[in-house]
This record gives structure tokens, sequence and C-alpha cells, in this order.
């Protein structure tokens, strides 16, 4: 049975990635996603199969300059514990070290641009592009951002 690494940061992003049900229930799934008071209840709904990586905000730049190194080496750790055989991430910054490690382990990358934007691309959105297996829009109008997508619709 594959094994899927589902990874997101808090919030919008982790519960875009939850409405994916009927696949991480047909898979061996394990999650990541930045440990707050907001994601803790995963614990108790997939016991065993969690892993967390530190909270920080591009808002406070130091304490994020300093996190996300650490985020990247725990990202490493996670992904040579787990031993995925794809990542589906639908983003942001948090998942992005996990997909290039991916990427470079020759597994695959299956990304998800966020519902919230129909406009605009996301930072984490450009710098996965390039190396996503399967690149996802939620919205028509991000394929002529985004022109080898694929539209799969809203994920709500």
């Amino acid at each position: 049975m594959k094994k899927i690494m589902f990874i997101s940061s808090m919030g919008g992003h982790l519960s875009e990635l939850l409405q994916l049900e009927p696949i991480y229930l047909k898979y061996d799934a394990y999650f990541v996603s930045e440990k707050t008071k907001t994601t803790t209840f995963l614990q108790d709904k997939f016991p065993g199969r969690v892993s967390y990586l530190k909270y920080a905000t591009k808002k406070n730049l130091l304490l994020y300059a300093i996190v996300f190194p650490m985020n990247c080496i725990h990202s490493l750790y996670i992904f040579m514990k787990v031993k995925p055989d794809v990542i589906i991430s639908t983003g942001a910054h948090t998942s992005v070290p996990m997909c290039y490690i991916a990427h470079f382990m020759k597994k695959k990358v299956i990304y998800i641009e966020t519902f919230a934007n129909i406009h605009t691309k996301t930072m984490a959105g450009k710098l996965v592009y390039p190396i996503a297996d399967h690149f996802i829009v939620q919205w028509d109008s991000m394929l002529k951002l985004y022109p080898n997508a694929i539209c799969g619709g809203w994920i709500f």
C-alpha cells in the first residue's frame, strides 16, 4: 500500500487538506502541520500518524529566519522516518521544504494551490510549481498563471 504524506500549514490550508478524506482513508496516510492549539486535534484524529513542525509567521521575520531552517532539517528527519511514496500538499510555506525533499528523493509531489487565490500565485505555489509532478488549481482563471496545471475544481 502506498504511503502518502499530507502536509500543510495550519488554518485554511489544513482545512483544505482535510477535505481530501476519501483519499487519505484509502492509503497509509501520515500528516504534517504546524504545532499550534488549533492543530493538536490531529493527534487524536490520526494517532501515531502525525508530526508537527514549529509555527512561525513571516510577520516576525527574525523568528521566521530562525524557525524556517530548523523546520527544513526537521522535515528531512520526518521524511526519512516516514518514507512516503507521495507528498500531497495544500501549502503554504511549511510544506515547501518537504516538497523539495520528496522531489530530490524521486518521490511524487502533488501540490494543490489554495482556493483563496483566484488571480494571483502564492509564494509556495511559485516555488513548488517547477518541481511538482501534478500541480492542481481550483479555479480555471489560475490556468493562465500555471499553464501546466490541472484544474481540479474546488476542494470544498
